[in-house]
């Protein structure tokens, strides 16, 4: 007991010391940014509650339900005597969790990914059934924040990143991120509160306000950083390529691997170590090791990195064949090593998870050590089978680059593995190359330091085609995955003597998709062909408006006719002069038009010529109709303007057919259109633009095509029908999976009226302008979450082409755009390069580990001097 006690207290001891390192390490500008962090916290906390109570309230006196009326009562009765308190332990813990070790804060989790602790921690558990509802309650939370704060969110990184040192955006190591205030809230509320449900509603009318708190602080951030002239770091890292070692990688088989799964046996291993040296690198010393490996992520690689290794090497190797083969020996056939992860979802928890929305799921935690599918991945689905994989190479290794580099790999697999933009089969597939990955590093120990290397890019392309998808569960990744675990496990089952069998694989993989990217191009360009050939018509037509607003012969002409001569006679003409092949100077004769119709409708000089207007008229309209028809425009679209254009002819129409001068006399009196307010046509043609709903006209069977109707903003109004933001989904309810044939409602954030969210449309804006073609978004279209690719935008940015799977198109405004992004019905999706930023947490995996190692040698060394 007493031992338990002592370790307990040298390790909070240890935990003690390493947080006031971490503090005094930190540059004191960053120091400042937690402090005021943290007091902004408080007013900003209760101004949360505010907003929570009076939500609570007004659902209290519309709710009909006694009990649920006095949830309600009880949940806002309680956040109102408790505001004040909260509010300053709120800030109070959120300084505390900004000023924790890294190690540490990484390794308390969050509830909101689900991941496991990287870099060399023990890995947690896959999600189990009774978490769900839990976690799927906490990844809402948190996406609640994010319309509200990625944008702010990413600049602030990107400046904590270079104040901390580093040369590159490390996202992970910046405290003021949105889950440490979530996790914090949550653990706040959820001690306070002891009824759960209370504490749901309560947190969840707090996220929208919190998420534009959180805004406004990290601009408060952001401009004290930039004042403190800290530069902003970027996301590349790059390592040079070294020579790949000329050395041959046996490991095993997957038949070998195969025929050992009811236990190891005995294997003829390689004994042909060198002979140790006393110069050579220890790398049964972890201190010695960690030095090692940040010296082989570095430029240029670390001299040391190409010595041989020494005899405690191959020893420590021995030691851990033969704890494999004990383990396997005692526990029996298909047992896991304790290293190993926790078994895959149960039928139950996949159910659950199909049926929540794509966009709402917790993400799976894998791992390096995970247990995958054998039924998929054979004899690699076991961790046990990848680990002696690894150890056997580790036994035939002969250099420590070889080492350092399986050992990167190893790492480089397990930060992919979890990276939460991934698909879980996507990043399961990953873990499951890992046996070839490591044989690549035994003949190319550098070979993730070079973007463009078979290895490497088999890896990157794979997840960023991956990217297309964002419903595992669905037919379509299906067909995508059965692809990829062919690829993978081919790869797995042969030699690797260089990159040659990942360049076949790559290879092959992408000429499928190719093929596949093919059935869906024709039908792109068509619908692509018919909007570049409208926005071209429609610049031409904005041209030749302008032109005809300058005319000196339409002052008094009545605004109907204006409007017709800006809007669809300057299509036609627009139109016509696109189609002419022989460079016409008034193809189809419409320009010719202009004068007759203007002339026309000036009843001081049309009265005086009745005749003149009587013989135009007929070849007139027959002008008219020809050109819109040329359009496509349906009759039914101007038609308001011919009957206007009857009007206006029609006294002189009338005069012809009078016989005496007093009836004459009184028909020139008569009125000949409502009177309307006078203005120049070039404030008339202004006046017509900023009223246009739409950037440029298409046709009926154009929009069809297009997609226009596929995606609208008003479908907030369908989804609020079927479920309203205070709707959660009960996963407890959900037993059987044939239960439900039908998806669940999806809880859709309503828009907000007017401004009151500090500029909801100004962020819409301003995340719509960072999306570039190719980008990739989760977009909901007739009740259903669809992944989809920006793949056109028009020259002026006012409209935008999505395609989904199979090429379905869906195009839409920069306003309707703007609508979708603020109810969160268009969400961007991350697909920044996966291997490049896993290589980064690598590399400052390595270097923590390496700054840990000197520490702890220091401390060791003082020790022993006391002593």
């Amino acid at each position: 007991m007493h031992a338990l006690f002592f370790t307990f207290g040298r390790y909070a001891q240890v935990l003690f010391i390493c947080a006031l390192q971490f503090m005094a390490a930190q540059p004191e500008i960053l120091l400042v940014c937690y402090q005021a962090a943290a007091s902004a916290a408080s007013p900003a906390f209760e101004r949360c509650v505010d907003h929570a109570i009076a939500e609570l309230q007004r659902l209290e006196t519309k709710s009909m339900k006694p009990a649920e009326r006095d949830v309600l009562a009880e949940s806002w009765h309680y956040l109102q005597s408790h505001k004040t308190v909260w509010a300053q332990r709120y800030a109070d813990d959120l300084l505390v969790e900004f000023t924790r070790p890294v190690p540490i804060r990484l390794a308390l989790g969050t509830a909101m990914n689900a991941q496991v602790i990287p870099s060399g921690f023990a890995s947690l558990g896959l999600v189990n059934d009774a978490d769900l509802e839990q976690k799927i309650d906490a990844q809402r939370l948190l996406q609640d924040l994010l319309p509200a704060t990625e944008i702010a969110l990413a600049d602030l990184d990107a400046l904590v990143s270079s104040a901390l040192g580093l040369g590159y955006v490390a996202p992970e190591r910046n405290p003021l991120r949105p889950e440490t205030f979530t996790r914090t809230l949550q653990q706040l509320m959820g001690a306070s509160l002891e009824d759960a449900e209370s504490t749901q509603l309560s947190i969840r009318h707090m996220a929208r306000p919190l998420g534009h708190e959180l805004n406004l602080l990290y601009r408060q951030a952001i401009k004290v950083l930039t004042q403190a002239n800290i530069p902003a770091a970027g996301y590349q890292y790059r390592v040079q390529p070294a020579t790949p070692t000329p050395v041959k990688a046996h490991g095993l088989t997957a038949q070998q691997g195969a025929s050992n799964t009811t236990g190891f046996g005995d294997f003829a291993f390689d004994d042909d170590r060198p002979d140790a040296l006393a110069e050579m690198p220890d790398l049964s010393d972890q201190g010695v090791k960690a030095g090692l490996l940040n010296d082989f992520l570095s430029i240029g690689g670390g001299a040391s990195a190409e010595q041989g290794l020494s005899a405690p090497y191959y020893d420590n190797i021995d030691e851990e064949l033969a704890a494999i083969k004990a383990y396997s020996a005692n526990t029996g056939s298909g047992a896991e090593c304790p290293t190993s992860g926790a078994a895959p979802l149960s039928l139950s928890a996949q159910t659950l998870l199909a049926r929540t929305p794509a966009v709402d799921r917790p993400q799976r935690a894998v791992s390096a050590s995970s247990t995958l599918s054998e039924q998929v991945w054979g004899p690699y689905g076991t961790s046990r089978a990848r680990t002696l994989v690894r150890t056997q190479l580790k036994k035939e290794a002969t250099k420590v680059s070889q080492v350092l580099g399986m050992d990167v790999v190893r790492e480089l697999v397990n930060q992919v593995a979890q990276d939460p933009r991934v698909l879980g089969p996507v990043r399961e597939a990953i873990v499951a190359l890992e046996p070839s990955l490591l044989r690549l590093a035994m003949v190319d120990p550098r070979f993730f330091s070079d973007e463009r290397h078979a290895g490497r890019q088999l890896m990157e392309r794979t997840a960023q085609r991956s990217f297309k998808y964002n419903d595992e569960f669905s037919g379509e990744f299906a067909e995508f995955f059965q692809v990829l675990t062919t690829a993978f496990n081919q790869l797995n089952a042969g030699l690797v003597e260089d990159a040659k069998p990942f360049s076949a694989a790559l290879a092959s993989l992408e000429q499928t998709w190719n093929t596949q990217d093919q059935l869906d191009f024709d039908k792109r360009q068509l619908v692509l062909h018919a909007l570049r050939f409208a926005e071209e018509r429609q610049d031409k037509a904005d041209q030749i408006a302008f032109d005809l607003s300058a005319r000196s012969d339409l002052e008094k002409v009545p605004g109907v006719v204006l409007d017709f001569l800006f809007g669809p006679w300057s299509l036609a003409m627009a139109h016509a002069k696109l189609l002419d092949a022989r460079n016409q100077v008034d193809p189809e004769g419409f320009g010719s038009v202009v004068p007759d119709l203007v002339w026309s409708v000036k009843s001081d000089v049309t009265l005086k010529q009745p005749a003149k207007l009587i013989d135009m008229i007929p070849s007139l309209l027959e002008k008219l109709h020809n050109g819109l028809g040329m359009l496509g425009q349906d009759p039914k679209e101007n038609e308001a303007f011919f009957e206007s254009l009857m009007k206006l002819h029609r006294p002189v129409l009338k005069l012809r057919r009078l016989k005496s001068q007093r009836d004459a006399e009184e028909s020139n009196l008569a009125p000949l259109v409502l009177e309307e307010e006078i203005i120049s046509p070039a404030e008339r043609l202004e006046k017509l633009r900023a009223s246009a709903d739409t950037p440029l006209w298409l046709g009926r069977s154009d929009l069809d095509a297009a997609g226009f109707e596929d995606t609208q903003p008003s479908q907030a109004a369908e989804l609020s029908e079927l479920t309203s933001p205070d709707d959660a989904i009960d996963l407890g309810k959900v037993k059987d999976p044939e239960e439900t044939a039908v998806p669940m409602p999806i809880a859709v954030l309503p828009l907000p009226a007017g401004d009151d969210m500090g500029g909801s449309s100004d962020l819409a804006t301003e995340v719509l302008s960072r999306l570039k073609t190719g980008c990739w978004v989760d977009l909901y279209s007739k009740r259903q979450w669809l992944r989809a690719q920006l793949i056109w935008a028009s020259s002026h940015a006012t409209l935008f082409m999505f395609i989904s799977h199979g090429g379905q198109p869906h195009s839409m405004t920069k306003r309707s755009c703007e609508k979708l992004i603020v109810q969160r019905l268009l969400r961007p999706v991350d697909t920044q390069g996966v291997v490049a930023l896993a290589l980064d947490a690598v590399v400052v995996a390595a270097a923590a580990q390496n700054m840990a190692a000197k520490v702890n040698a220091a401390k060791a060394k003082n020790e022993l001097e006391m002593i």
